[in-house]
């Protein structure tokens, strides 16, 4: 593929930034962020694609496993790290790895994206394999740990997709599946923590949470296997039983708590009936 500068590094569509009014920022702003969803409309079919191998894959014990670097990376930790609180799946099934460490969660780690060979290392650790899928995630498509790990996952057999603001990447031409969002300049000029991070953000919600009800881990708009982690998810598990069995609300949480989550609750009525 020809080198060429990634859409993500386009110069902004404005200028003279320090001279408008607060106002005027962020009315520019958000206007540049209206356009994040209609991008994403226009590769709805890319994303479907790409769930469509997950969903088999991880319905038969495989992980959902994350790669990036910098915001691409924290984004993917950040999903993965919610899908068990919110779904009730185990710590392993969906994996996200940032170039660097969990310490580059908080502080930037020098050179650590640059290492075309650490993202595999770093998946071995996890014996990666066959069953399971790998998601790399780079705003500009050339994040060289994230290629790599694409790059070396296909090399060992393992389905391969990404998340990219930037057309004709390398990262997607190395990636089975590629989303490629293409949401233009950023208002601060490679700032893609802006609009490339918002993209990132509603695609990963998109996959994980279509996954995670084409799992079963969804009953009705309810997420019937969420983690009773602190008073306010009690609180929501009791009211989601209070509506589905017409009981009072110290019945409903007395259950819970017996049960251990609203799925059990329900399925011991179930039984009973």
């Amino acid at each position: 593929m020809e080198n060429k500068r990634p859409d993500t590094e386009k110069s902004s569509n404005y200028d003279h930034l320090e001279k408008m009014s607060i106002s005027e920022l962020l009315a520019n702003i958000n206007k540049e962020d209206k356009t994040v969803p209609e991008r994403i409309e226009e590769v709805l079919p890319s994303i479907e694609s790409l769930i469509e191998v997950i969903v088999p894959k991880m319905d038969a014990g495989g992980r959902l496993f994350y790669i990036g670097a910098g915001t691409s990376g924290r984004l993917g930790v950040l999903d993965a790290s919610e899908c068990p609180p919110t779904y009730g799946v185990s710590d392993d099934m969906v994996i996200g790895l940032i170039a660097g460490g969990d310490y580059a969660l908080r502080k930037a780690v020098e050179n650590a994206e640059d290492d075309t060979q650490q993202a595999w290392k770093d998946l071995q650790q996890y014996e990666i394999g066959k069953n399971d899928v790998l998601i790399g995630i780079a705003a500009s498509g050339t994040t060289p740990y994230v290629i790599g790990g694409i790059e070396d996952a296909r090399k060992n057999g393992i389905t391969t997709g990404c998340i990219t603001c930037s057309s004709e990447s390398p990262l997607a031409e190395a990636s089975e599946y590629p989303i490629e969002v293409v949401v233009g300049p950023e208002f601060v000029t490679g700032s893609t923590r802006m609009k490339a991070g918002t993209a990132q953000k509603l695609v990963l919600n998109m996959i994980s949470t279509t996954v995670m009800i084409k799992l079963g881990r969804v009953k009705g708009n309810k997420m019937v296997d969420m983690q009773l982690s602190n008073q306010k998810l009690v609180g929501r598990g009791t009211r989601m039983i209070m509506e589905e069995l017409g009981i009072g609300a110290e019945e409903a949480e007395k259950l819970l708590k017996e049960q251990g989550s609203v799925r059990n609750v329900l399925k011991s009525y179930n039984n009973k009936k």
